[in-house]
């Protein structure tokens, strides 16, 4: 099917190198920890999961266990005593921050010999993939609720 298998195959490649050079954080994970670092006052878990579009039990496995690891943590909402707010730990910071480098390193290594032409098209394809599948995805949601 054109080049999924090679895209899929490009991501399970980089997900086995991570695993072997810094086990940390999962590269799963990794979108969940920029996702709270984007919020200044802290994110709900409710909240977390509609900006990533995962489900709400997957994200509050997600955090738990990166609250586990000490990057994430929890804090009192001051807007609702009974509800919290997820932050980034100051090593959170440091790991997330480690992470985008080795990611930029790696994005650095593996397109040194492409043009900047190639990697702006490249960008930019990738960009109308997934913003195409999205839209795909919603109208077939769509179709379906309608049955």
């Amino acid at each position: 099917m054109l080049c999924l298998h090679e895209f899929v195959r490009g991501i399970r490649l980089v997900k086995q190198r991570r695993a072997d050079e810094r086990p940390g954080v999962p590269i799963g994970l990794v979108g969940l920890l920029t996702q709270i670092d984007r919020l200044d006052t802290g994110c709900h878990a409710r909240e977390l999961a509609a900006r990533t579009r995962l489900d709400p039990s997957t994200v509050s496995r997600a955090v738990a266990s990166l609250v586990t690891e000490g990057l994430v943590e929890r804090r009192p909402d001051p807007a609702d005593k009974r509800a919290h707010v997820l932050a980034l730990t100051p090593d959170g910071r440091k790991t997330l921050t480690d992470t985008h480098a080795w990611y930029a390193g790696l994005l650095e290594r593996a397109l040194a010999g492409w043009t900047p032409d190639e990697v702006a098209a490249f960008s930019a394809g990738l960009n109308r993939f997934t913003r195409d599948i999205e839209v795909a995805l919603a109208n077939h949601d769509t179709m379906e609720a309608a049955r």
